[in-house]
C-alpha cells in the first residue's frame, strides 16, 4: 500500500463529517467548500440560542465579540503562524489593500524607504489582486506608485532590474488557473533579499497542504476559507501579520490601513478620535457576521482534527491518479494537461484545457460531477481529501471519457453561458 492510499484510508472517516449530496461527485472545493454537518449545528445554535435567546447579551455570554481574534488563532495553526499573528475578517480583496498599505507603511520605517514605490506581482495572479494594486495606486497617486506585472519566469530578473525600488511583492501561492504552485520559502528569500517585503494570497494554499509561513520567514499574507477550508460562501476571510512587523508597526504608532471601529483600541469607549489598536486586531474594521464566523469556526476545528501531512498525501495520490485517467481514457480528444505533473509545484487541482471547455464542464455537471470552469479554455477539479475519494476520481474521468465521445457538449443547452461559471 502506497504511502498516498494509507493517507486516503487515514482520512476516509472525515466524509461523514460533510453532506455530499447523493449522485454528486464533488470536485469544486477549490472554489467553494462542501457543507459541514458540524456547521449546520452551529449556525442553528448560534441563531436559535444565542441570538433567538440571548440577544445582544451573546456579544460577550457567547463571545461573539472575539470571533475574529478566536478563529484568526485556529487559522493560525493551519498556516504556520502563531497565536496573534492571523485575524479573520472581511473578504481577501479588502484584506489584501490592508496589506499593501501595510507594507508600504513598512518599508516607510526603513532607512533606505526613498525611492520604494514598487509592487511586483504575476500578470496571471488572480485579478482581484492586480485590481486591488491598480486601485492603491490610483488613491496614491502622489506615492507615484508602479506597478510591475510579470509573468513567472520573470520575477527574479524584474527583481535585478528594479533593485532597490521593489516595495512589495504580492503572489498567490497557488496558480487559481493551472494548479501550478510556488515554492513559498524559495521565492520569499530571493524577494526579501532585494529588501522587499513579500506577501501571500494562500486562497488555494489554506487547508490545501501545509503551509508555513513563519518558517519561510513570510511578512504579510492572506486567504479565504470558502474554498478548501469549508467555511461557506462569503465566509470571513484574514489577514496574517508577522509579529515582528506588528511590534514594529505599534512601536511606531503607525496608522492602522483602515481606521474603522473595530481598530480602535477601546471602541466601546466610543472615542471620536481615532487611537489604532495593538497588534493584529489592527486589520479589523467593523461589526464582525456573527452568523459566517459561527459556521468558520465550525469548519476550522474539523480540519484542526486533521493531519495536514496525510492530507496532502492523500492530495498528491488523488491528483496523479485523476491525471493518468484522463490521460488514458481521453487521449486523442484535444484536452491538454494544464497543471505541473511535478506534485511538489502543484497544488490540490487539476486543470485541463480544451476550446470547448466551458461546454465539455457544463455536460459533467449534468451528470454529477461538479468542476468548474476558467476563460479562456480551463476545466478545473479541486481534490479536497476529506470528502474526495479514489472511487470518485475514477468515475469522474470514465464521465468525462464519456461526455468527450459523445460530444455531449455539442448540445445547445451546454453552450449557453450562465453569469458565474
Amino acid at each position: 500500500m502506497t504511502a498516498g492510499n494509507n493517507a486516503l484510508a487515514s482520512l476516509a472517516g472525515f466524509r461523514d463529517q460533510f453532506v455530499i449530496p447523493d449522485g454528486v461527485i464533488y470536485l469544486d472545493g477549490n472554489s467553494l467548500g462542501v457543507l459541514p454537518k458540524a456547521a449546520i449545528t452551529a449556525v442553528r445554535r448560534t441563531v436559535e440560542e444565542e441570538w433567538g435567546q440571548g440577544l445582544i447579551r451573546s456579544w460577550n455570554t457567547a463571545d461573539w465579540v472575539n470571533a475574529p481574534r478566536r478563529c484568526g488563532d485556529k487559522i493560525a495553526r493551519l498556516i504556520g503562524a502563531d497565536a496573534g499573528e492571523v485575524i479573520a475578517c472581511d473578504s481577501t480583496s479588502l484584506n489584501l489593500f490592508k496589506a499593501l498599505v501595510t507594507a508600504l507603511q513598512l518599508q516607510s520605517l526603513r532607512p533606505d524607504a526613498a525611492g520604494r514605490n514598487v509592487i511586483v506581482s504575476d500578470i496571471d495572479n488572480f485579478p482581484t489582486d492586480l485590481y486591488i494594486a491598480q486601485g492603491l495606486q490610483a488613491l496614491l497617486a502622489e506615492r507615484k506608485l508602479e506597478l510591475r506585472f510579470v509573468k513567472r519566469h520573470e520575477l527574479e530578473a524584474t527583481l535585478r532590474e528594479v533593485g532597490s525600488r521593489t516595495a512589495v511583492v504580492m503572489l498567490t501561492q497557488v496558480d487559481y488557473r493551472s494548479g501550478g504552485r510556488y515554492v513559498m520559502q524559495g521565492v520569499t528569500e530571493v524577494v526579501q533579499s532585494h529588501g522587499a517585503l513579500m506577501l501571500w494570497d494562500l486562497a488555494h494554499s489554506t487547508c490545501a497542504f501545509p503551509v508555513s509561513l513563519n518558517a519561510c520567514k513570510a511578512d504579510l499574507a492572506v486567504g479565504c476559507t470558502y474554498k478548501y477550508v469549508n467555511a461557506g460562501p462569503g465566509a470571513p476571510a484574514f489577514v496574517f501579520a508577522a509579529k515582528r512587523h506588528l511590534d514594529a508597526l505599534d512601536a511606531a504608532a503607525v496608522p492602522a490601513p483602515i481606521s474603522g471601529w473595530f481598530a480602535h483600541e477601546a471602541p466601546f469607549a466610543f472615542d471620536p478620535k481615532f487611537r489604532v489598536a495593538r497588534g493584529v486586531e489592527r486589520f479589523t474594521v467593523g461589526t464582525p457576521p456573527i452568523l459566517q464566523f459561527a459556521a468558520l469556526e465550525a469548519a476550522l476545528d474539523v480540519w484542526l482534527s486533521a493531519d495536514m501531512n496525510l492530507v496532502r498525501e492523500a492530495s498528491v495520490a488523488l491528483t496523479t491518479r485523476f491525471i493518468a485517467e484522463v490521460e488514458q481514457h481521453c487521449g486523442g480528444m484535444g484536452l491538454t494537461l494544464a497543471t505541473p505533473r511535478d506534485s511538489s509545484i502543484r497544488g490540490s487541482q487539476v486543470s485541463f484545457r480544451h476550446a470547448e471547455g466551458y461546454a465539455i464542464m457544463q455536460a459533467l455537471i449534468a451528470r454529477g460531477v461538479i468542476g468548474d470552469f476558467r476563460a479562456p479554455d480551463i476545466l478545473r477539479f479541486g481534490f479536497t481529501p476529506l470528502y474526495v475519494t479514489e472511487a470518485d476520481v475514477v468515475a469522474a474521468a470514465s464521465h468525462l471519457r464519456d461526455v468527450m465521445k459523445l460530444r455531449e457538449y455539442e448540445r445547445a443547452e451546454f453552450r449557453a453561458r450562465s453569469k458565474v461559471t
